[in-house]
C-alpha cells in the first residue's frame, strides 16, 4: 500500500491515460472503417485530406505506444519505485494530443481543438511530476 500512497497522484493520472488512449486505440482498431470514413469527410477541405489512412495509422500506433507505457508506468512504481515507463508514457500521451490538436487546428475545428486541451492539462502536469 505505501507505494501507492507515494505516487497515489502519478497513478491517478497514469489510469486517467490508459483510460484515454487505449480506448481511443481499440475504437480505431474495432472500427477502422467507419473512424476513416468520419475522418476523410472531416479533412476533405484541408491540406491533409490525402493523407488521412496515413495519419490514422501514426495516431493509433501512438496512442497504443502511450496506453502500455503508462501500464508499465504504473506497474514500475508500484514494484520497482522508478518513473521511466511513466514517463515516456506521459510523454508519448502529450505527444498524441499535440498531434490530435494539430489535425483539429488544420481541419478548421476550433471547438474539438478546445476539447483537446482538456486531455492535455493532466498528461501535461504528469509530464511536469515525473521529470
Amino acid at each position: 500500500m505505501k507505494p501507492f500512497m507515494n505516487n497515489a497522484t502519478e497513478i491517478i493520472l497514469l489510469i486517467f491515460l490508459i483510460i484515454t488512449f487505449l480506448q481511443s486505440g481499440v475504437d480505431k482498431i474495432l472500427d477502422w472503417k467507419g473512424n476513416l470514413g468520419w475522418l476523410k469527410e472531416h479533412f476533405s477541405k484541408s491540406p491533409l485530406k490525402n493523407s488521412v489512412p496515413l495519419l490514422l495509422s501514426i495516431v493509433l500506433i501512438t496512442e497504443m505506444i502511450a496506453a502500455f507505457l503508462c501500464i508499465g508506468g504504473i506497474y514500475q512504481l508500484l514494484v520497482e519505485n522508478k518513473t521511466v515507463l511513466a514517463f515516456y508514457g506521459a510523454l508519448f500521451s502529450c505527444i498524441s494530443l499535440l498531434m490530435l490538436l494539430f489535425g483539429q487546428r488544420m481541419a478548421k475545428d476550433y471547438e474539438g481543438a478546445k476539447t483537446i486541451a482538456v486531455y492535455f492539462i493532466p498528461a501535461m502536469f504528469l509530464l511536469f511530476l515525473l521529470q
